[in-house]
Order: structure tokens, then C-alpha cells, then sequence
């Protein structure tokens, strides 16, 4: 594809009206899951106007073949394709793409999709009429995974947050509570608080994309259906980012959403994970902390964690306290659905509200 190929497809943009819905689909190297994913964008049952935006980020194998391909068949159906790109010698990331596939189309409405994944026929019918209820908001679904077993936990946190949860669980290592794959939004909306990152490889531009969504207000639905079969793979984007970037997002976003409200919280994990929060906050919330909490009778013995790294004269010596003894709200540092139930069944009686009382953060 000649590098040219994108400013002529948003000058067509441009030039049309706008239709209702734009199916975003960045492409790098997708030869593999591109038919079945065309596919299901033609088994579409929504009967308003859909357009697809491709962006070719620099494919080396068969993508653009298989998108001409596809092009032909879904004219032919009444969904115009509309495709970007560059052959430079190197891929610009998935936020550039998927900025440029946004530019490109014309669309009222923005329908996320990756192309390993795969859409259900009633998807962009559903979602569309959720987003038009709820004009400000990312709306969201239930999801299919592929292969089944590969991910079952976090799976099952996709699937299964309650509604509120999906405002209280935002700090957590699972990442945005709807996820990127089944994004659905007006552009009005992606427009007040986009674009994404396009630091490319190692970005992760869906969770600040998220984060700044948050921070202007925005708001969270999830179409209580499977509507996307979300693959997993070694090579999906998502890998390239280490955790530690994304670690340092999730703290500072922390610090700035939800330990303003706290005069004094608890660490719930007297463990690695709950030290390393402790270490990597800023000293100001670090005074915050008044305890770690915990069931291992080991380290509550010790009676007390001291940070040796820090400059402080004396060495700040935090409480460790069982759990009961412990005072909230609490930052909880306990991965959940690993302990048989216990953990759970051990915040339950202490009868808090999630949000108030406590967040979850691994």
C-alpha cells in the first residue's frame, strides 16, 4: 500500500455523510484471524448505516489481499470500507492506528474491534442502542473466550462485575473493568476525551485512554450478552507492555482518584504485593497508611513493617494487625478467586461497601 493511501481515504471521509456506526479495525500482520473476523462484520444484523475503517499498520504478510478481498463482499452488502495505512519498514503501534482509522471514518458512532477477535451478528445492534441511552459513556459486553480455558479468572472478572463494580474495580491489575476489544462509544464522547497515546509498542494507550475517560466523567456499561470472542494468542499487542508500566499507571491513578478521599487507610496484604504498594506510593500517601493487615499469624507476629529504603530519620514502622483488629477503608492486595473463598468469605463479614469502605487493587 502506497504510504499516500491514507489522506485519500479521509478526504472520502470527509466528503460523505456521516453514517451511523464505524467499525474501527487497526491492522498489523492479521492474516491468520482476518477472514473469520471480515466475516462476522458482514453478519452484522443492525439495520441502520455501518461503515468499516481499516488502517494497515505496516503489514508484511497477506493482510491487504485478504482485505480486498473482504472490501468487494461488504459493498456488496451496503457497508462501505474505507482503508488507511503505510508500508513504512516499521509498525507505528495500535493508538496511532487506531486514531488514523478514527480520522478516516465518518461515522456517529465508534465500534472497537481488534482484528484477531470476532463479533456476534447482534453486536453492533446492541451496543449502538445502549450508547445512544448513554451518550457520555464506553459501553462494554460480555465476552467469549478463545481458547476457552486460557484465561478462565479473568474471564470471569469480564463477565461477571456487577455494575457498580465496574466504577470500584478500576485500580485492579486486570485493567480497565470493560475492556478494550468491546469498546463501543459515540464520537462526540471519544472526541472530548481521546485521542490514544501513539507511543506504540509497550503503550498501554487502551489504559490511559480509560483513565482520562474516568477523570472527565465518563461512564461504564456492559451489554449483558457475549458479543465478542476475544482470542488469546502470544502475539496479541497486549503482551508487549510490561507490567511494571503499567503498575506505575495504576498507582498514580490511585493516588490521584480514590486516596484524596481517605484521611488514613489500610493495607490489606501484609505480603510482597502490599509492601510493594507501600514502597511505590509517594510519601504523602505513604503517611497515610496506618496498617497492614493479614491472616498469616507469621507476619503479624513481627508486629510491625519497616521501610528500610526510606530516607526518612526515623524509619517509618507500619502495624501489622489480623484483619479484624484492623480499621478501614482498605486498599485490598489480595488477588481474588485464589484462596478457595476464604478471602472472600473474610471481607463479607466484615460487612463494608466496596468503594467506600474498600478497593480492590490486585
Amino acid at each position: 500500500m502506497r504510504a499516500s493511501g491514507y489522506p485519500a481515504a479521509a478526504a472520502l471521509g470527509q466528503a460523505r455523510a456521516p453514517v451511523q456506526v464505524s467499525v474501527i479495525l487497526p491492522v498489523h500482520d492479521a492474516e491468520l484471524w482476518l477472514d473469520e473476523c471480515l466475516g462476522s462484520v458482514l453478519q452484522q444484523d443492525f439495520e441502520g448505516s455501518m461503515e468499516l475503517s481499516i488502517f494497515n499498520d505496516a503489514s508484511k504478510d497477506k493482510s491487504m489481499t485478504i482485505i480486498e478481498k473482504w472490501k468487494e463482499k461488504l459493498e456488496g452488502s451496503g457497508i462501505l470500507v474505507v482503508i488507511g495505512g503505510h508500508d513504512s519498514p516499521s509498525p507505528r503501534g495500535v493508538g496511532y492506528s487506531k486514531n488514523q482509522a478514527i480520522a478516516q471514518s465518518s461515522g456517529s458512532y465508534l465500534c472497537f474491534l481488534d482484528s484477531d477477535d470476532v463479533m456476534m451478528p447482534q453486536r453492533v445492534r446492541l451496543q449502538h442502542a445502549a450508547a445512544v441511552r448513554h451518550p457520555t459513556s464506553i459501553i462494554g459486553c460480555q465476552v467469549r473466550r478463545e481458547p476457552p480455558n486460557s484465561t478462565e479468572r479473568y474471564t470471569r472478572w469480564i463477565n461477571q462485575l456487577a455494575p457498580n463494580q465496574l466504577l470500584t474495580q478500576v485500580f485492579t491489575s486486570n485493567g480497565p473493568t470493560v475492556i478494550m476489544p468491546t469498546w463501543f462509544c459515540s464520537r462526540a464522547w471519544f472526541s472530548h476525551v481521546g485521542p490514544f497515546d501513539e507511543g506504540g509498542r509497550g503503550v498501554p494507550e487502551d489504559l490511559l485512554f480509560f483513565h482520562e475517560h474516568l477523570r472527565k466523567g465518563g461512564g461504564l456499561v456492559r451489554v449483558d450478552q457475549s458479543l465478542v470472542l476475544y482470542r488469546y494468542h502470544p502475539g496479541a499487542a497486549t503482551h508487549s507492555v510490561l507490567e511494571t508500566t503499567i503498575w506505575t499507571h495504576r498507582v498514580r491513578f490511585l493516588e490521584e482518584r480514590a486516596l484524596p478521599h481517605w484521611a488514613t487507610f489500610t493495607i490489606w496484604n501484609a505480603g510482597r504485593q502490599g509492601r510493594r504498594l507501600y514502597r511505590s506510593l509517594t510519601a504523602g500517601s505513604r503517611c497515610k497508611v496506618v496498617a497492614f493487615c493479614d491472616v498469616d499469624e507469621n507476619k503479624i507476629k513481627k508486629g510491625f513493617y519497616c521501610y528500610e529504603d526510606s530516607q526518612e530519620r526515623p524509619k517509618p514502622r507500619v502495624p501489622v494487625l489480623h484483619f479484624r483488629a484492623a480499621q478501614p477503608p482498605f486498599v485490598i492486595c489480595v488477588k481474588l478467586d485464589l484462596t478457595g473463598g476464604a478471602f472472600e468469605d473474610n471481607l463479607r463479614s466484615l460487612h463494608l461497601q466496596e468503594g467506600r469502605d474498600f478497593l480492590h487493587f490486585s
